[in-house]
Parts: C-alpha cells; structure tokens; sequence
C-alpha cells in the first residue's frame, strides 16, 4: 500500500494512493481517505480524492530523522574517505523536512549544495533495542529522500549539523510504500533530467536491519521518525533553478526545485 499525506481545502489528512501511474504522470491516481493516522490497525473510509486536486506533503512529520553516513563504499571512497568500522549516525531536525513539490532553499552560508539520493525507512511503531528478527515489525516502509548537504559547511565545519541541517535539506516523498523489500531497488538520482546517480541498495555496507538494531541500541523511535540510509557514488552540485528528482524502484519519484533563499 502507498499512503500519502496531503492537504485539500486547509484539512490534512493521510489517503491511501490507488491507480496505476506511469513515470511523471499521476494523473489516474486517487486517494482513499484513511480514518484517523496510519500507524496500527486503520480502515480506509472510501471517500475518494483525485490525487491531481491535493498538495501532497511530506509523508511523515518525523520527531526526529536519523541519518547514515558512508553507507555505499563507492560513495565514501568518492570523497576520501574508508568505510567507517561502525555507522556513522546523525541527526536532520523536523525543520528540515519538505515533502515532493517543495522547494530547496539554496543556503546563504554555502556555496556548493550537493544531492544525496537515499532510502528512506519510516517507523511505525515505538520501538527500542529491536532484535534484528523484529525489525520488519517496527518498520511501517520506505519512502525516497534527498539528504541535501552544504559540501563546502561540511568540509570546513568538525560536526553536520549547519551541513545537514538547515531549512528544507530533508525532501521526503512522494508517499510510504509498505509493501517493499529493501533489500536490493534501483536508487536513481537526476538533476534536470540528467542522471547524475544510479544505484542498488544491495550495495549497502550496512542493511536496514543493521542499522535499525544499531541505532535503538541507543535511542527510542517513535511512529513517523525517519532513518536515512546512506548514498550511492555520484553527488553533485545543485543550482538555483535545478530541478532534482530522487526515484526508487518499487516506491516512486520525489521532486523538487532549488530556489534562492529569500
């Protein structure tokens, strides 16, 4: 099942997304208004909405977004680095998140933005020390993200937070696939129709399962909270004007234009 969340006439609400939808046309595709929020056991309610007459938002406001760094050794070796010995995690603040459609606010302190295309794995439930036997139990699916970085703030700055964290750096969308299995899709990247990545996640160093266990060792998810998986070789620069779409096999195409931040 996909479910989106979107806005129509000042309401939000979560639909689950039904049709058949070629690639950039959706067209024929509807919702299916879900009752209450889709974490647990929920009923569809059968009221139904074009998907071409709402806004669709980001699939999840997460409490926290959990990110991985240095996951696909092609990508560390592009920037110089090894392939750490344990996972390098850190945080993405809710402000950070926008959903497809959205714009990416080009930051006044940086002057070489990057696109890192990832998985997205969504909680659905709280969890905590999840043994690896029960990590598809906690996971509610996947979405595609785009962990936008200020290179030049990373490369000068000892910790991510300024990099990784500012307004809009966290594209999330277009929906939740629940029925995935993440363990080998095509992860591609364009920038104005042009493929800049292209990926599998079987090329992970780390697999979802790892890191949910290693990353509840420490801390409580909570329903919605996000984890970022990493990126496959091939960042590069974004522009203003850029038009840059993250598409995953199996889930969908998230897009977004980068503007100037005003």
């Amino acid at each position: 099942m996909r479910i989106a969340r979107f806005s129509i006439d000042g309401n939000v609400a979560f639909g689950a997304v039904e049709g058949h939808d070629a690639p950039g046309d959706e067209g024929g595709l509807v919702l299916d208004i879900i009752k209450g929020i889709p974490y647990g056991d929920f009923e569809l309610s059968g009221t139904k909405v074009p998907l071409s007459k709402v806004r669709l938002l980001p699939p999840v406001l997460p409490n926290k977004v959990v990110a991985i760094g240095r996951n696909y050794a092609e990508h560390a070796a592009e920037l110089g680095h090894e392939v750490p010995d344990t996972p390098v995690a850190f945080f993405k603040p809710t402000t950070s998140v926008i959903g497809s459609g959205d714009a990416i606010e080009y930051p006044s302190f940086s002057t070489e933005l990057h696109h890192e295309a990832e998985l997205a794995v969504v909680i659905g439930r709280m969890c905590r020390e999840v043994p690896r036997e029960r990590v598809k139990d906690v996971v509610l699916g996947y979405t595609c993200a785009n962990d936008v970085t200020a290179r030049d703030v990373q490369r000068r700055e000892n910790q991510w937070a300024r990099a990784k964290g500012f307004d809009t750096s966290c594209p999330l969308g277009p929906w939740v696939e629940t029925d995935l299995d993440p363990a080998d899709v095509t992860i591609q990247c364009t920038v104005n129709g042009e493929q800049r990545q292209l990926g599998r996640t079987s090329d992970m160093v780390r697999s979802v399962e790892d890191l949910v266990v290693h990353i509840t060792e420490a801390m409580t998810l909570l329903p919605g909270d996000v984890i970022l998986t990493g990126t496959p070789a091939g960042v590069g620069p974004l522009n203003v004007g850029d038009e840059v779409a993250v598409t995953i096999e199996g889930i969908g195409t998230l897009t977004n234009k980068v503007i100037k931040r005003g």
